[in-house]
């Protein structure tokens, strides 16, 4: 397991007690490196959508937390916000809950010719992924799924 990983299954077992105490959901957490500096992003939504108040208290929690277990050496940001429009889907529950959306999955390497495939989100087997789209259905199998967002056309 990388660091990176363990960072992210640390902080998820830690923040997951406190979002359900508050009756939200939590939705990813990312630790990442952006232009130079580290960041502790963690996604948080509810019915009818994440108000500034639950993202101060579920930050203040869990800064509470990670000032005691401290398990990062170095300077990094938290961040707690909604996932926003582009949200990522991760659980079963997400899948099923998002069914009938258009969805964008990334590939690490082209499938079908492509690296990035949109379309309604049939459903998540074991085996992949299937959406329709261009009056065709496709499946992604999971082991070349980079990522799958929820998608909006502007």
């Amino acid at each position: 397991m990388s660091g990176k990983q363990r960072i992210e299954d640390r902080v998820t077992a830690w923040t997951q007690p406190i979002v359900e105490e508050l009756k939200l959901e939590l939705v990813d957490v990312e630790w990442i490196k952006e232009g130079g500096h580290w960041f502790l992003r963690v996604y948080i939504d509810k019915e009818g959508g994440v108000e500034m108040e639950d993202c101060q208290e579920v930050s203040r929690r869990l800064d509470d937390i990670l000032d005691r277990e401290d398990p990062i050496t170095h300077a990094y940001s938290l961040e707690v916000s909604s996932p926003g429009i582009d949200r990522p889907l991760k659980t079963e529950r997400d899948f099923e809950r998002f069914r009938g959306e258009k969805i964008r999955i990334t590939t690490f390497a082209p499938v079908a010719g492509s690296k990035e495939h949109i379309g309604e989100l049939i459903q998540k087997t074991s085996e992949g992924i299937t959406i329709a789209g261009d009056n065709e259905e496709k499946t992604i199998p999971l082991d070349q799924v980079s990522s799958v967002r929820l998608h909006f056309s502007f």
